[in-house]
């Protein structure tokens, strides 16, 4: 199904390999966003930006925005459009600066899965209260419990935010799992306007088996 003439499908949240806990490459990437008919990705490496800069340069058939999942000391938070890789474990404010000071966006992932690095709900409560948060992600692909989801749309709706959606794939094939359908946009004070108006395609899709499994030994 296409989407309608100015609009683009956005993935706000995926890995590739530089990630360290993912297994895409660059070309397996682009064979997938081609296939899904991705627009934009976000790539959104652990703690890194090398992947994401590659994969604009070298061009993977989507726009790609330029994202790091940088862990701090308070949990995970996502940085989007940066042009410098922000360092990981520093204080939550610190790396807020960081971000704010490149013009990047403050993206909350997962905000209430305890089964990840997620960021302490109280925190991501004063972010958002303080006006230091630009986006909720309120469907995440990797998330089993549609409550947290739940959660993460009445936090976005509470302060008035507006929500992203990502696949958080981090194998080939979980590319496609979620994405946002949006006005396009160019830069991030677009990208903030579009998401008012975006609608959200998505279906909860289990990380792949990264080794098979094998039979116990004997005894």
């Amino acid at each position: 199904m296409t989407t309608r003439a100015g609009w683009v499908r956005v993935d706000c949240h995926l890995h590739t390999a530089l990630s360290g806990d993912a297994v895409t490459t660059i070309d397996e990437l682009a064979a997938r966003v081609e296939q899904e008919q991705i627009d934009v990705v976000c790539i959104t490496d652990h703690n890194v930006t090398a992947a994401a800069i590659a994969a604009a340069e070298r061009g993977i058939g989507a726009r790609v925005i330029v994202g790091e999942e940088i862990r701090t000391t308070k949990g995970d938070v996502i940085g989007l459009f940066l042009t410098e890789r922000v360092p990981y474990v520093l204080p939550l404010p610190e790396a807020i600066s960081l971000v704010r000071a490149q013009h990047g966006l403050v993206y909350l992932p997962h905000p209430f899965d305890p089964g990840r690095s997620t960021l302490e709900s109280a925190s991501a409560v004063q972010l958002c209260a303080g006006g230091l948060a630009d986006v909720v992600e309120v469907f995440n692909a990797k998330i089993e419990n549609p409550e947290f989801n739940r959660r993460a749309a009445e936090l976005a709706a509470r302060y008035d935010l507006p929500g992203g959606a990502g696949s958080d794939a981090h194998d080939p094939e979980g590319i496609g799992a979620a994405y946002l359908e949006m006005p396009d946009f160019d830069g991030p004070g677009e990208f903030l306007a579009a998401l008012r108006q975006a609608t959200i395609a998505g279906e909860y899709r289990p990380h792949a088996v990264r080794y098979a499994r094998r039979p116990a030994a004997p005894g």
